[in-house]
């Protein structure tokens, strides 16, 4: 191999990371560019979150679509392919694991949305016409997709292989066995948690010892038999550079889109319901809150949101695939099922009340808030030097 054609590792290093700069930026961008719109879109909505002023909302998209159509263009659009090459070839070289199959997915999903964002920009229709406006309006859920997922081949294309321990066989028992007994006298203090390439988890504790603490890194579960310690640091940032390099987490759904939420649907506060109670002078005024407050399907109440809150919790923590997850998920999950039950009784409650069909009684009058003003010729007295009284 001749000298002009050796590979020079130092510059395929710097390609690789300006490359994965570029998606960074890119997902920045994207991200300033939603954050505003958002801000945009709630100017035309009211207080339940209903769109009152369609024409704003539909000139916000507009501009949002533009703003992304431009971000990439400028800042992605000439490193795309090259950024696809290197996270496809990292990947190859990766072991075998669970994830690599679905990675390979995101980044034919990458692919393919490049493709039809170059397609559609090699025929760009005139600029501020509704034709351009209809493009990027197509063109947004492919942007949607680089900005969500890009970081999946960014990674791929930064992976180095490290060591997945610092330590001998005998060293590694030794270091296991304390951080074992430590555990159990509940010294153990766990601080940080990645997966790396293989799939494992790796996790970072404080294992105490007396009046020392050691930063300990941890192979495995922590929650099971069978983990192992991998490394000891005198601090974090030392184990971050030694140990294996942290690759995307996952996501709880697979259609899961941060810059393409669907529209909020409408929703009154708890708050609000409260002060429709307070300021309510019939039975029914108070049913009406509690049963909307009890509410199901599309635009359900408070109540049932919490419920649902905490089942998709419930599927959190079994998702995240360890012992104390799967703990905490029943937890969670018989908790939705007594918000449940309480969104019964309380619907019960309300229909019981408003059938009542009656008012508050005439004695309890309100009473005027306005507070009495002085007269106009009142003089306020004069205010007391605090210097006289320093002296």
């Amino acid at each position: 191999m001749t000298p002009g054609n050796t590979p020079n590792p130092e510059r395929s290093l710097a390609t690789t990371a300006e490359l994965a700069h570029r998606a960074r930026d890119f997902r920045l961008r994207m991200s300033a560019i939603k954050t505003e719109t958002e801000a945009a879109l709630d100017t035309t909505r009211d207080r339940y979150g209903r769109t009152v002023h369609p024409g704003a909302a539909a000139a916000a998209l507009a501009r949002r679509n533009q703003a992304a159509v431009g971000a990439y263009t400028t800042h992605l659009a000439p490193y795309s392919d090259a950024l696809l090459d290197a996270a496809r070839h990292a990947l190859d070289q990766l072991p075998r694991a669970r994830h690599n199959t679905g990675w390979r997915t995101v980044l034919d999903g990458l692919g393919s949305s490049a493709v039809e964002i170059r397609r559609a920009l090699d025929r760009p229709a005139a600029p501020d016409s509704a034709a351009e406006r209809a493009q990027n309006s197509i063109l947004w859920p492919h942007l949607a997709v680089w900005a969500d997922h890009s970081v999946i081949a960014s990674s791929l294309a930064e992976q180095h292989q490290r060591p997945a321990s610092t330590l001998t066989t005998e060293e590694q028992q030794l270091w296991t066995d304390a951080a074992q007994a430590a555990q159990r006298r509940g010294e153990l203090e766990l601080t940080e948690s990645w997966y790396a390439a293989d799939g494992q988890p790796i996790t970072l504790a404080h294992l105490i010892e007396g009046d020392e603490s050691t930063v300990v890194a941890l192979r495995g579960d922590p929650g099971t038999p069978g983990w192992q310690v991998i490394g000891h640091f005198a601090h974090e940032y030392e184990a971050g550079r030694a140990l294996p390099a942290p690759v995307p987490p996952g996501v709880l759904r697979a259609d899961v889109s941060w810059f393409n939420r669907p529209e909020p649907a409408p929703e009154v506060s708890l708050q609000q319901l409260t002060r429709d109670v307070i300021e309510g002078q019939t039975a029914g005024d108070a049913s009406d809150a509690l049963l909307t407050a009890t509410q199901r399907g599309h635009d359900a109440g408070p109540v049932i949101r919490l419920q649902q809150l905490l089942e998709t919790a419930s599927q959190f923590a079994t998702a995240l695939e360890t012992v104390q997850g799967q703990q905490i998920a029943v937890r969670l999950a018989a908790l939705g099922r007594q918000i449940d039950f309480l969104a019964c009784e309380v619907q019960e409650a309300a229909e019981d009340l408003g059938a009542t069909v009656a008012v508050l009684p005439p004695h309890r009058t309100p009473r005027p808030r306005t507070r009495p003003r002085p007269a106009v010729d009142t003089t306020p007295p004069p205010r007391t030097s605090t210097t006289a009284r320093h002296r």
